[in-house]
């Protein structure tokens, strides 16, 4: 049995949707600098943790969960130096922050998808789950045909724009 980390055991957390949070800059979208700038009140209410929904870049398809680029923060929210300061002051007033990571799909942007569409085997040909054929779909579960030069149907998670 794996040890959890000490600090989880009295976490209170608090989940931020940064687009609806807080808008910092006016432009309607809430943001990282908006949520840094709440920092005192979080702490106020008692939490030690903030759990940050998808925050990188994407098409917005499904609300930022079809992440096309796991490294970079979305600039409606900010930049990678905006996040690097509010986990910095996160972490002055004694709260964690975790960013809510989605390992089950990505975009259809996602250069990883795109490369394991190509016809030609590559490194990426079996980071998504494909079928055999075009012609045929995958077992109870939904997939997407005629999307790739590659012969196969790929099946998502969710929504056509996440492929599994």
């Amino acid at each position: 049995m794996s040890k959890r980390p000490r600090w989880l055991q009295d976490a209170v957390f608090y989940q931020i949707y940064p687009q609806s949070f807080k808008d910092s800059n006016g432009d309607g979208i809430g943001d990282l600098p908006g949520i840094q700038a709440k920092l005192d009140y979080l702490a106020w209410l008692g939490i030690n943790a903030i759990w940050i929904s998808p925050c990188f870049v994407s098409p917005f398809q499904d609300a930022g969960y079809d992440v096309a680029d796991y490294c970079k923060v979305a600039p409606r929210y900010g930049t990678n130096a905006d996040l690097r300061r509010l986990v910095r002051a996160a972490h002055r007033r004694g709260i964690r922050v975790c960013l809510d990571l989605v390992p089950g799909h990505t975009s259809l942007e996602h250069p990883w998808f795109k490369a394991s569409c190509r016809p030609a085997r590559n490194a990426y040909s079996d980071r998504y789950i494909w079928t055999n054929s075009g012609w045929c779909g995958a077992a109870n579960l939904e997939s997407i045909r005629g999307y790739a030069d590659r012969d196969g149907a790929y099946v998502t998670n969710f929504f056509y724009c996440q492929p599994a």
